[in-house]
């Protein structure tokens, strides 16, 4: 679907389905709703845009983001990467889901590493509700990728710019249900216009090489990253599990670990026990912290590498990357 002039600078619109395409049986239900399930076209159509704005769109899949899978991300990639090698095209836009938006957005931050735009934007309501909130989100979402200048992977919700590596869902129903942790947010939308606080990431060199990994390889071959949490009575049965896995020969037996530890890296006795068999094993073993704000501070005695200021999730898909490019013939 195309709208208003092919000569103007143009955004894409990219649809995934979520709460912002999600449908209720009444108006006043918040909470028992089917998400994707307006097509993107329907959702860019209801907009009022700016002169002088072109949109496109394309549906790349139409799901609840508690589902998302490799096979979406690979889609995704393929499509951005499409799309941003346009000289037209300003910037693209992503609808999607609340759940794994934070994972989504990395993702494509680490493989595309983007000299222009791309901002994943959301909803907390369904399109029925009485006061939907993904109309105003996708509006903002569609100003910050048609603004020259910014560059990097982003997610916009209620006024508020986020950058990829530092987005988390912090709140389980509220309309602005994103945090940026102790980085802050990248900037606000106001009234169509943003307002910059600070710059998005360096150019990442390695993200091409990474891009290039993801589109090439089979998703089922994708190395397989579990996360296990540190807390009080932790042990290491689930390692152990997993490693018996390995150990038969059983296919997609993990590779990695990422472990959701406490404080500043620190695990349950049991678990890091387990998980130190698991390095010497050749299972690949990476901390982050369980704690929203702050980072792994690293000492000179740890033996298990740390994930600095990654969660668990981000951890996982940077684990997961580092390993598919490890990968013979990467």
């Amino acid at each position: 679907m195309v709208t208003k002039s092919e000569a103007s600078p143009c955004v894409v619109v990219l649809g995934t389905g979520g709460t912002i395409a999600g449908q209720a049986a009444s108006a006043g239900d918040n909470l028992g709703y089917v998400a994707g399930q307006i097509g993107v076209e329907a959702l860019v159509q209801q907009l009022a845009l700016p002169d002088g704005l072109t949109l496109k769109s394309e549906q790349v899949a139409q799901l609840d983001s508690k589902d998302m899978d490799f096979s979406v991300w690979q889609a995704l990639a393929a499509r951005c990467s499409h799309w941003l090698a346009r000289d037209d095209v300003a910037g693209v836009v992503i609808t999607h889901g609340t759940d794994t938006l934070e994972e989504t957005a990395f993702f494509l931050q680490s493989v595309l590493a983007p000299t222009k735009p791309v901002v994943l934007t959301c909803a907390m309501r369904p399109a029925t509700a009485l006061a939907p909130d993904g109309p105003q989100n996708l509006r903002d979402a569609i100003a910050v990728a048609a603004t020259p200048g910014p560059h990097g992977v982003m997610a916009v919700c209620a006024g508020t710019v986020h950058g990829a590596f530092d987005v988390q869902k912090v709140h389980t129903y509220r309309l602005d249900a994103f945090a940026s942790g102790d980085a802050g947010p990248l900037g606000y939308v106001e009234e169509g216009a943003v307002r910059w606080l600070r710059t998005g990431p360096d150019n990442d060199r390695e993200a091409a090489r990474r891009l290039a990994c993801v589109l090439r390889t089979d998703v089922a071959d994708w190395p397989r990253v579990e996360i296990l949490t540190s807390h009080a009575g932790a042990g290491g049965r689930l390692v152990e599990a997993l490693l018996q896995e390995r150990r038969s020969g059983v296919a997609q037996a993990v590779q990695g670990l990422v472990l959701a530890a406490t404080g500043n890296g620190s695990l349950h006795q049991g678990l890091e026990s387990a998980a130190l068999t698991a390095q010497e094993e050749g299972v690949a073993v990476v901390r982050a912290t369980r704690c929203c704000e702050g980072r792994i501070l690293a000492t000179p005695q740890a033996v298990l590498r740390d994930a600095g200021a990654l969660t668990p999730v981000k951890a996982r898909i940077a684990l997961m990357l580092a390993l598919l490019l490890a990968m013979p013939g990467a």
